[in-house]
């Protein structure tokens, strides 16, 4: 299991896992304040929905680190500011109103206050670690062991707490007896397949193949594939799901050639307040990263580049949904809303509104589809 971050005590700092640098470096920066966090998660120096979570509530402990003269309001700061780093994945705001949570119920004192924010942190890395293990669980269950899958982005381990979403079932099906093989999608502009979840693999000793994004059509034609498993930033009520662009087109694809497509993610990614995906905000990021990638120019000077991080799969193209909750399939505004968590006696839905589910539920929704 390879983490993205470790949060040491002592020195009351984070070691974080440069992202940018893979697969060449390997080297750990130390972070010690919120503005060195929003800039980390701003340029993908970490990166995947639930480690921006995870390393945004960190960036909040990091605010109450030092003596300060009003510690309340530089943890109210350092809240929005690591909230507005980056607009589309929903582990962050749901990671900050957790914070931002235990920051008002906390006693007086800053010493205090640090301890409730760092043992709230803790919580929410936990938490996903938990729920990448049941996702992996859930996941071996829909697969036979010499399938072979195709995925896209990265989404392993150093996307979440250590087991991954949709490389979660990848990497813990040897533990489990089972032979899986995978295509990668290199996953342009920023290369996170062929840079993160081709080294991953190797690392884990998982059989996989790099492919550039425009040969998935030729590699499923040609029967290659069994399956697509992809990962989610955020998806909303109904199962539109944003994910890196190129997802869209992946899940297309597989309806042409008959093959499922799968989402694996927490429930901490489902929006619940965004009915469809209309209501998704698109991260749009830098045209360099288009035209100067690596450092390298590859297109002419001056010319317009449109490059959207994201784009939102329909929810009518998924076959299900894996959550540490079980198997979701269509419709998923009934599915998704049973797997949501819900408050026990005298607890508000705001309370426990971004708390995963901590007993494993079975499958949920309609019949898996043949």
């Amino acid at each position: 299991m390879i983490v993205p971050l470790v949060f040491d005590e002592t020195a009351r700092l984070v070691n974080l896992l440069d992202q940018t640098l893979l697969p060449a470096q390997e080297q750990w920066l130390q972070i010690s304040t919120p503005a060195a966090m929003a800039e980390a998660i701003r340029m993908l120096r970490v990166r995947g929905a639930p480690a921006i979570g995870i390393a945004a509530a960190y960036g909040v402990v990091l605010s109450a680190r030092l003596p300060l003269p009003d510690f309340r309001a530089a943890v109210h700061a350092a809240a929005s500011l690591l909230e507005s780093a980056r607009p589309t994945a929903v582990n962050l705001p749901s990671a900050m109103r957790r914070m931002r949570r235990a920051a008002a119920q906390a006693d007086s004192t800053q010493a205090l206050l640090y301890e409730a924010l760092l043992s709230e942190a803790r919580a929410i890395e936990g938490e996903d670690r938990a729920a990448g293990r049941r996702l992996a669980i859930h996941g071996l269950g829909l697969f036979r062991s010499g399938m072979t899958l195709l995925t896209h982005c990265h989404t392993g381990g150093v996307a979440t707490s250590g087991y991954g979403t949709a490389l979660a079932p990848l990497l813990v099906a040897r533990d489990e007896g089972m032979h899986l093989r995978a295509y990668v999608d290199e996953t342009r502009p920023l290369l996170q397949g062929s840079r993160i979840t081709a080294w991953e693999l190797a690392k884990a000793g998982v059989d996989a193949t790099l492919i550039t994004d425009s040969m998935a059509a030729h590699v499923m034609k040609e029967g290659r594939v069994d399956a697509v498993i992809v990962g989610a930033d955020r998806i909303a009520a109904n199962g539109d799901t944003a994910n890196k662009i190129g997802t869209y087109g992946l899940a297309l694809l597989a309806k042409a050639h008959g093959l499922p497509f799968y989402v694996s993610a927490p429930l901490s990614t489902v929006d619940w307040d965004t009915p469809s995906g209309d209501g998704i905000v698109i991260e749009e990021r830098a045209s360099s990263e288009v035209t100067h990638g690596f450092g390298r120019s590859t297109a002419p000077a001056g010319v317009q580049v449109y490059n959207p991080a994201f784009d939102v799969t329909p929810g009518h193209l998924i076959k299900a949904i894996i959550t540490e909750a079980g198997v979701v399939y269509p419709p998923f505004v009934a599915s998704l809303a049973a797997a949501r968590p819900k408050p026990a006696h005298g607890e508000s839905m705001e309370s426990i509104e971004d708390k995963p589910v901590h007993e494993v539920r079975p499958i949920l929704g309609a019949a898996a589809p043949d």
